[in-house]
């Protein structure tokens, strides 16, 4: 319970302290698709409704998940990976344990990003983790100066847009997931996008037709494709998009 309570007070204070801020320059909307915890469905279905699109997205993956079962989906295979790399979709960096960036102390996430940057290597020496998602959402005010040092941004699952001074160790990501947005929530977002000439980044896990509470059907997010299409906005991995804006 402590803990929790612990977790939760170093998120909310990781909102607030930012690590690495950065002004955005007047751009060109553009919205990112992320991809977390390595469900074979999302490096399948999901990768290649993005390529349908001309697009490419950014997966989280935690070596230890790697071709595992799991509650809700298996993992993604050493093989799906290399594919993804070599299609030009970028791979991201969790810790190695899936473990929580609050319950690590600093030599702990040095160990977990070693680790875990050690396997993907292993498994093709060419992929480079150069952005990081915080498990579960939680980020922590204590690491984020430390994931500064190592990793050009960092992920959450704060919603909203990206727009005028961003924290790149705490990005704004919103939930494309059935059970918790709509085709209408989609648009609204990208709108708003548009609107603030902002970098809208959507998560998700699997893709599937009847997905888990953490993903979407493959009609959301054709929909949500289409509707960027729509909009004129790049369809960009997390790397691209931190190189269009100079950070």
């Amino acid at each position: 319970m402590l803990s929790d309570l612990n977790g939760r007070l170093s998120n909310r204070l990781a909102r607030h302290f930012r690590a690495a801020p950065h002004r955005l320059q007047a751009h060109v909307p553009m919205v990112s698709f992320t991809f977390d915890d390595a469900p074979d469905s999302a490096a399948d279905e999901g990768a290649a409704l993005l390529e349908d699109h001309g697009g490419r997205g950014t997966f989280y993956l935690a070596g230890s998940l790697i071709d595992q079962p799991g509650d809700h989906w298996h993992g993604l295979s050493n093989d799906a990976i290399v594919r993804l790399h070599r299609g030009g979709h970028e791979i991201g960096c969790h810790t190695f344990s899936h473990l929580r960036a609050v319950d690590l102390d600093e030599s702990a996430m040095a160990r977990e990003i070693e680790r875990n940057r050690s396997y993907f290597h292993g498994i093709d020496s060419s992929i480079r983790l150069e952005n990081f998602a915080y498990p579960y959402g939680l980020a922590s005010v204590w690491r984020k100066p430390q994931l500064a040092k190592t990793f050009r941004s960092a992920r959450g699952i704060l919603p909203g847009v990206n727009s005028d001074v961003i924290d790149l160790q705490f990005l704004r990501a919103s939930p494309l997931v059935n059970c918790e947005i709509d085709a209408a929530g989609v648009d609204r977002y990208l709108d708003e996008a548009v609107a603030s000439g902002g970098w809208l980044i959507f998560y998700g896990h699997d893709v599937v037709d009847h997905p888990s509470p953490y993903g979407c059907t493959p009609a959301l997010l054709r929909h949500a494709l289409k509707a960027a299409e729509q909009r004129g906005m790049p369809i960009v991995t997390v790397a691209e998009a931190l190189r269009r804006i100079g950070a």
